[in-house]
């Protein structure tokens, strides 16, 4: 394949409105990035920290990500979307180790998360096709495991840009005619979802648990995107939720994670929830950001979700250059590779208490932060009602449990 030096950036938050942000080109293993002198009449900060409106050309080498700012990394897909890119470079007879981060980005073109497109633009437009769930899942485990091929097209055309470790695909759902397909021509009432297959290292109820805590996440004031079960032909479900980078069928709102915005890099990271309340505030301008990323943090402690990385939380642009925090996503029971949680609280990441919660809310003045803490263990505390009510396995249910009430307790 030929090799690509140079991608130009565009930010198309609707297909009429497409503007070009800049160009990314490599020179001796190093990329630079200049912004087009365009953008700048319309004073969109596209990454306000790392990445600020600026007439020089900007040398990346430093930067966390093998020398590409945070929020085009953004766009790369990772885990299971980079993992689908590779098997299907691999079966097209080309060598992954040839292929740059530029390369990757062009693969992304105009499918990635949030606004940011890339030409030129090497993915093909996908046929518009109805999307058998079981099939999908199976294929999904085969790529785990090497052996797929035939489908591998189909799997990278609907998860080859996604991010995180668990398989998933992007989907077109439709809530009037309860179908799935794929594809870029969208129908009436279509609208843009995320669906999640279990990985070897979940639970057989990972769907189920996943949407018990978001069920229970919304009873606690937390804002999350619109969730369901999905069903395959056998009757396992899988979880699906409604993707909040996309407004209607053809809006995009600009989308920066956590780990892109202050480039943290979430696999060795040392990010803080006092970070992630300092960056709200900053973009939002608002004390009420306080509020809203502390019940999370609140969230996740008593609930057990250590796998609260800094790739888990983002933020949210819109074509006014206005900033908010993003609903919350992959919320549900986890743990990580040492049992600390990712993100730290005020300091403490092996068993954060209430004590390292209102330390942390004392920080930053947060003067609702006892009822907040109150408000959320009320609500986690019933854990077992949503677990039977969304068909929660008795084991996964009580494991849970056991665990949630040691945590409100300690």
């Amino acid at each position: 394949m030929k090799k690509i030096d140079k991608i130009r950036v565009q930010l198309s938050f609707d297909k009429e409105n497409i503007l070009d942000v800049g160009e990314i080109v490599t020179q001796n293993q190093k990329f630079y990035f200049k912004y087009h002198t365009a953008l700048k009449k319309y004073q969109l900060q596209l990454s306000p920290f790392k990445l600020p409106l600026t007439d020089s050309i900007v040398d990346m080498s430093s930067f966390p990500f093998d020398g590409m700012a945070g929020v085009f990394n953004d766009s790369l897909p990772d885990g299971w979307g980079r993992l689908l890119l590779d098997r299907m470079l691999t079966t097209k007879g080309i060598n992954i180790n040839d292929i740059t981060l530029l390369d990757r980005l062009a693969y992304v073109g105009s499918f990635g998360a949030g606004a940011l497109v890339y030409q030129p633009e090497l993915g093909e437009e996908e046929e518009y096709s109805n999307i058998r769930l079981d099939e999908l899942f199976h294929q999904s485990e085969k790529v785990l495991e090497g052996t797929s091929e035939e489908v591998i097209d189909e799997l990278f055309d609907l998860g080859g840009s996604s991010g995180g470790a668990r398989p998933k695909v992007n989907v077109i759902h439709n809530p009037i005619t309860n179908t799935l397909s794929s594809g870029n021509k969208l129908k009436e009432n279509d609208e843009h979802w995320i669906i999640k297959f279990p990985s070897s290292f979940d639970a057989n109820d990972i769907a189920n648990i996943e949407y018990a805590y978001y069920k229970m996440a919304l009873d606690c004031g937390i804002e999350m995107s619109e969730c369901k079960l999905f069903y395959g032909a056998s009757g396992k479900a899988y979880f699906g939720t409604k993707r909040f980078d996309r407004i209607g069928q053809n809006q995009r709102l600009h989308m920066h994670s956590a780990s892109g915005i202050m480039h943290d890099n979430f696999r060795l990271s040392n990010m803080d929830y006092g970070h992630l309340l300092d960056c709200a505030f900053q973009l939002e301008r608002d004390v009420a950001a306080y509020n809203r990323v502390f019940r999370l943090a609140c969230f996740n402690v008593f609930t057990h979700n250590r796998d609260d990385h800094s790739k888990n939380f983002a933020f949210l642009m819109n074509k006014d250059g206005q900033w908010k925090f993003a609903p919350a996503y992959d919320l549900t029971y986890s743990t990580s590779s040492h049992g600390f949680h990712s993100t730290m609280v005020a300091g403490e990441s092996q068993h954060p208490t209430s004590k390292d919660l209102l330390k942390l809310a004392a920080h930053f003045n947060i003067q609702e932060a006892e009822n907040i803490i109150d408000e959320v263990k009320s609500v986690v505390e019933k854990w077992s009602n949503y677990a039977d009510k969304y068909s929660v396995s008795s084991g996964s249910k009580n494991k849970i449990q056991k665990s949630i009430i040691k945590l409100i307790d300690s």
